[in-house]
């Protein structure tokens, strides 16, 4: 039998040795990761709670599906209503971005909104963000089209963003999904913002991106901080990661974030940052899905 020439064998010798010196000159990461479809990231974690022993404990499901809230009320419509919200901070932190305020007046709020006109409201959105399991991490950097085909491969879809804000907010379309004081401990919002070095634009399913996203990420698994709950029972609306939505307008983009995510960016259930296409990817980036009661 011929044999290999010895040169190929030390030749892949020393390019295992000077891989493994490359690798040795990366910092450790922080976190396990494991890439999915050669383009999301999410950390890996043991298995999350069933959603059906979610359902069971939280007792919110209704006529949803399982890991679903039913959601119903009377939205209080108006496209100006973060402005006028911001009209009745009576105690602003900070008035300048990042916009921070420690108490809005309740009844200012409601006397200004008591004329606007309603909207009913009745749908079932995911009780966490995607994969919706509590104690899992939020699946990120996703775009807005991927994350419609997500939802629909569940036979669900892309919540809009009235939905959403809604979902947060409820029938009084209170500042904070837990009222009208802001609780600093309650949702993580005000974590550092960290500039995002180098690009993936030759793939996301990179030892590089992912180490990128090792040492940026600030979020934590679903469903870990117990204030961090809407009236209807839905969790981490406000921050940990930015949610794709699809917007109400009919111009402009149709991929809407809300929420804000770990960073100083919004941390109130009604501001929305419409300025991003629906091919826009970045580390923070997630979202959750909604469906029509049947």
């Amino acid at each position: 039998m011929r044999r290999a020439p010895a040169v190929v064998v030390l030749g892949s010798a020393v390019a295992l040795t000077i891989y493994s010196l490359a690798q040795a000159d990366k910092p450790p990461l922080r976190f396990e990761w494991k890439s999915i479809d050669k383009k999301y990231w999410q950390i890996v974690t043991p298995p999350g709670e069933a959603p059906e022993v979610t359902d069971a404990r939280e007792g919110n499901r209704g006529a949803c599906g399982a890991g679903m809230v039913e959601i119903t009320g009377k939205m209080r419509v108006s496209y100006m209503g973060d402005f006028i919200q911001q009209s009745t901070c009576k105690n602003w932190i900070n008035k300048d971005f990042p916009e921070r305020c420690a108490e809005f007046d309740r009844d200012k709020w409601l006397a200004l909104t008591a004329k606007l006109p309603q909207k009913d409201m009745h749908f079932c959105i995911d009780r966490f963000e995607y994969p919706n399991r509590k104690g899992e991490y939020p699946l990120i950097m996703v775009d807005w089209n991927e994350a419609e085909k997500m939802c629909k491969a569940q036979n669900r879809r892309l919540c809009n963003e009235d939905e959403w804000t809604f979902a947060c907010e409820g029938e009084e379309a209170m500042p904070y999904p837990y009222g009208y004081v802001r609780d600093a401990n309650a949702c993580l919002v005000d974590k550092a913002w960290r500039q995002w070095e180098g690009s993936w634009a030759r793939g996301r399913d990179r030892d590089d991106t992912m180490r990128e996203v090792d040492r940026l990420w600030q979020g934590v698994p679903s469903g870990s901080l117990p204030k961090c709950k809407s009236v209807f029972g839905v969790y981490d609306l406000v921050g940990n990661v930015d949610e794709w939505t699809r917007s109400t307008s009919p111009t402009g983009n149709k991929s809407i974030f809300k929420g804000g995510y770990w960073g100083p960016v919004r941390t109130r259930c009604r501001p929305t940052t419409r300025i991003h296409g629906e091919s826009h990817v970045l580390y923070q980036e997630g979202f959750r899905c909604c469906s029509d009661l049947k």
